[in-house]
């Protein structure tokens, strides 16, 4: 059985990849159809599957540092980028490394592209180990997205009351339900909006995703410790709990 992962932050897009897929490789099991970067890695490291379909963008963790911690999660997975950007993909493509899909997904492309994997999969063959220096050339040479300011203060509820809390005091935030919990170092409150809400308007240089379900400020963290199972500790320099780094996203941080 040939499975797959499916990361794709556009519904429509990613219904009609699972619908073009489900044409071109019947036999292909889809066992994650991601909307976030996040989720995609996390489903990366549980299934292991033999091919991930990466859209290039998405909130949160771009394709291309899932593609990157996908190295060490799960080093037989083959990568197919989606993207907008042609010349950008033809660079990665040329490689050997990974191939490319440019949206709209056309149907005789798609072909082509499972034939390729198909081989690659057949032959045994992991992702290339030049894959790591090409996901770094290729972030430097990504058209920059037109982003708004990174949010300064948000509003959240503690209580009765309504509390305005500026960004650079948060600690962290964790995903509760569809609403999320901002921890800052006096105490916690609720943001009425999911944690995917925010990847959008937090600062990346700033703010760092550890788990699908927590966002952490980079400047609250003391240190982390890689345990065993090869997931981290992290030690908060103002609050007294730690937070749990998974496994697939240890790799994110060795890259910092």
């Amino acid at each position: 059985m040939t499975r797959a992962v499916i990361g794709e932050d556009e519904a429509l897009l990613r219904e009609a990849l699972v619908d073009a897929l489900a044409r071109a490789w019947p036999e292909l099991v889809i066992v994650a159809a991601c909307e976030d970067g996040a989720s995609a890695l996390e489903a990366i490291a549980e299934h292991r599957p033999d091919v991930a379909f990466l859209d290039i963008r998405m909130p949160g963790l771009t394709g291309l540092e899932v593609a990157a911690a996908a190295l060490d999660a799960c080093p037989a997975t083959q990568i197919v980028f989606v993207t907008a950007y042609d010349q950008y993909a033809i660079d990665a493509f040329e490689t050997g490394a990974v191939d490319y899909l440019l949206k709209p997904v056309a149907g005789e492309r798609l072909e082509r592209t499972v034939e390729r994997v198909k081989a690659r999969i057949a032959s045994g063959a992991g992702t290339d180990a030049a894959l790591a220096p090409l996901l770094a050339k290729l972030v430097a040479t990504l058209p920059k997205a037109a982003v708004s300011e990174p949010a300064k203060w948000l509003t959240a509820s503690s209580g009765s009351t309504t509390r305005l809390i500026l960004v650079d005091d948060v600690v962290y935030f964790r995903a509760d339900n569809k609403y999320t919990v901002v921890v800052t170092a006096k105490g916690e409150a609720l943001l009425r909006k999911p944690i995917k809400d925010l990847l959008v308007v937090l600062d990346p240089g700033c703010f760092r995703q550890i788990h699908r379900s927590t966002i952490v400020n980079l400047r609250a963290i003391d240190s982390i410790v890689r345990d065993d199972t090869g997931k981290g500790t992290l030690k908060l320099r103002d609050r007294p709990e730690t937070l749990t780094v998974s496994q697939p996203f240890m790799a994110l941080f060795r890259s910092q």
